[in-house]
């Protein structure tokens, strides 16, 4: 009885989904692609497949391969210098690399999340322009998963947090400079140029020129200007926004870290060939290692997420980016503090503060110390001790404020939590910062 074989006939299941971009590289290349070499997703079977696993089940009207078959088939040199002039490593090449294995052991990534996913995490889009080969899709994916995540944690430890500190706390959690350390803490490398005969296990990307030339003897470098628009011989023109943007627009017109978006979904919805342009842009010119480990990482978030689930997810999230520590309370500024907690004061219905002497020493001395205190009415809101009166009634009226943001629960319940099927009640919502 003829044996039944089970990856023969999943072809009609998982679909083979072949790379679109080969037939481009067909007229790239002088020697087109051996049909037995393109490039597969790793969930798919080969098309293609050896004489002897097709001898004894082979369907009606099927013939068996011919001679010129084989003869025709390319040799191990033919088939890595073909391999070489592909712009990212085979996903097949993924259970070769011991870096690959090596990195997922190391982050203790769940046995569902397949080393070729993983090996795609590490490919960015300024190396291989093809999107299913890429992190692109998934850092999408990361990007959105880390911005939901990291703000519930911040809004609900901290619900009275200013809008401009908690800007800065989501950029101090998962900024680009926070995932590019990351990255480096993970021990990944970065391969000196991207191509197929690369390691799967490096993170490939096409880097940047340098850009140190300063403007005009300033000493502000070119690529940290902002291109606003072209002159009409189509060169960029540099400099800054000659608009102010306030913390309203900030809120609702930008990316988690405040920063203006460039680039919206809308805009890729009316005009869908700006995504491309933006893809090829990337491929000519290429990206900073900042960019490119910050794509990593939100892949790999993503990729966390399609395959081991949302408690995964939010695991992974825990161990990696919110547990690193961040003192919120260095992140304040003010520059008026007496007349913002006056105003706090008035807008909660507290009487209105009053500075008093707790104690001093040295008053006319080198080296005097004073120890003010700010009360409202019985309470004391703040402390602060200085060399001067007006220096310690500062810093009681930062200590006050700083009290009064900082606000924490004793129980914090993310609403992420009524999705993993944890009980969740409604958190504390505060009226906001002082608008003076």
């Amino acid at each position: 009885m003829k044996a039944l074989r089970l990856l023969r006939r999943s072809g009609s299941v998982l679909s083979p989904r072949t790379r679109p971009c080969c037939f481009i590289h067909q007229t790239q290349y002088r020697n087109p692609l051996p049909l037995n070499i393109f490039r597969l997703q790793s969930t798919a079977p080969a098309q293609y497949q050896s004489a002897i696993e097709r001898e004894d089940d082979l369907e009606p009207g099927e013939t068996e391969p011919t001679e010129d078959f084989f003869h025709n088939a390319p040799t191990q040199e033919e088939r890595e210098s073909i391999l070489s002039q592909l712009p990212s490593p085979h996903p097949q090449h993924a259970h070769k690399s011991a870096r690959l294995s090596a990195l997922h052991a190391r982050l203790m990534l769940p046995p569902r999340l397949p080393l070729e996913t993983l090996a795609r995490c590490l490919v960015d889009p300024s190396a291989d322009i093809d999107p299913h080969f890429n992190n692109s899709s998934l850092s999408i994916l990361g990007y959105d998963l880390l911005g939901l995540y990291t703000s519930e944690a911040v809004l609900c430890r901290h619900p009275r947090l200013p809008t401009e500190v908690m800007f800065a706390a989501m950029w101090a959690y998962c900024g680009p400079k926070t995932l590019a350390a990351i990255t480096r803490e993970w021990g990944v490398e970065v391969a000196a140029a991207p191509g197929g005969e690369v390691d799967p296990g490096y993170l490939q990307c096409k880097h940047i020129e340098a850009g140190n030339a300063s403007v005009e003897g300033t000493g502000v470098q070119v690529k940290d200007l902002p291109i606003l628009a072209t002159d009409p011989k189509g060169k960029p023109m540099l400099g800054e926004p000659g608009w102010r943007r306030g913390v309203s627009s900030r809120t609702v017109k930008s990316d988690h870290f405040g920063d203006e978006i460039k680039r919206t979904v809308l805009d890729y919805a009316e005009r869908p060939e700006l995504r491309q342009e933006d893809l090829q842009r990337k491929l000519e010119k290429g990206v900073t290692l900042e960019t490119a480990s910050t794509n990593f990482v939100r892949a790999l978030m993503g990729a966390v997420y399609l395959h081991a689930g949302k408690k995964a997810a939010y695991n992974f999230f825990k161990a990696h980016i919110l547990s690193r520590h961040l003192d919120f309370s260095k992140l304040f500024e003010f520059r008026q503090p007496t007349r913002d907690l006056s105003r706090l004061c008035a807008r909660e219905g507290f009487e209105s503060p009053v500075a008093r002497i707790l104690s001093e020493t040295g008053r006319k001395s080198r080296s005097p110390v004073f120890v003010v205190g700010v009360f409202a009415g019985k309470d004391k809101l703040g402390e602060g001790s200085g060399s001067s009166l007006d220096e310690a009634r500062i810093r009681a009226a930062v200590g006050a404020l700083k009290g009064w943001y900082l606000y924490s629960p004793l129980e914090v319940n993310v609403p992420s939590q009524a999705e993993r099927g944890g009980n969740w009640e409604p958190v504390m919502v505060d009226g906001g910062e002082v608008v003076v």
